[in-house]
């Protein structure tokens, strides 16, 4: 009874921690989907950073987009051309999936268009609130490949925000998405 109880402990385990077993992240454009420019141009750059120096090439989606557009507009014609030009085949969607510690990692297996047309409810920080989480959809030719979600906790302003994010992802690139 006990290796039955073990196995399916196991079993659950393997599902809760995300969907990024075969990511394998080479080339990559980070689209931050934000209301507010100044939180989509941070959480884009340091996640570009952090990939590039993990040894993924990283561009955000603010090198080939107008500042202050909307990240909907990736999945123009003329967008698409330069991005592909520039070898990008991962795109990686992060949003904000709310303030509380409890969640997992999504079922959402929409295509691209779908989620760049959604919106974001949250901001990077709000007041009052101590924990802060990020959802990370990862695509390839348009289609869903996986997701992941950081929970980052004991935030008392927007750079801990920052902080927290960066201090994860540098961990969670090397283990799982490289």
């Amino acid at each position: 009874m006990k290796k039955y109880a073990l196995i399916l402990l196991l079993f659950i385990a393997s599902f809760s921690f995300g969907q990024t077993k075969n990511i394998h992240l080479t080339n990559t454009l980070v689209i931050g989907q934000m209301d507010k420019s100044e939180d989509r141009y941070a959480v884009e750059i340091n996640v570009t950073e952090l990939l590039t120096d993990a040894g993924v090439k990283a561009i955000p989606s603010l090198n080939v987009m107008k500042l202050g557009s909307d990240a909907a507009g990736i999945i123009s014609d003329s967008i698409q051309k330069i991005v592909t030009a520039k070898g990008v085949d991962t795109y990686l969607i992060i949003s904000i999936r709310g303030f509380d510690k409890k969640f997992r990692t999504s079922n959402r297996t929409e295509n691209l268009e779908t989620i760049l047309n959604s919106g974001n409810l949250y901001p990077l920080y709000r007041e009052e609130v101590t924990s802060v989480s990020f959802e990370f959809l990862f695509y390839r030719n348009g289609a869903f490949v996986g997701s992941d979600i950081i929970k980052c906790g004991n935030i008392s302003d927007r750079d801990s925000v920052i902080k927290r994010l960066r201090n994860k992802l540098t961990k969670r690139i090397v283990k799982k998405w490289k």
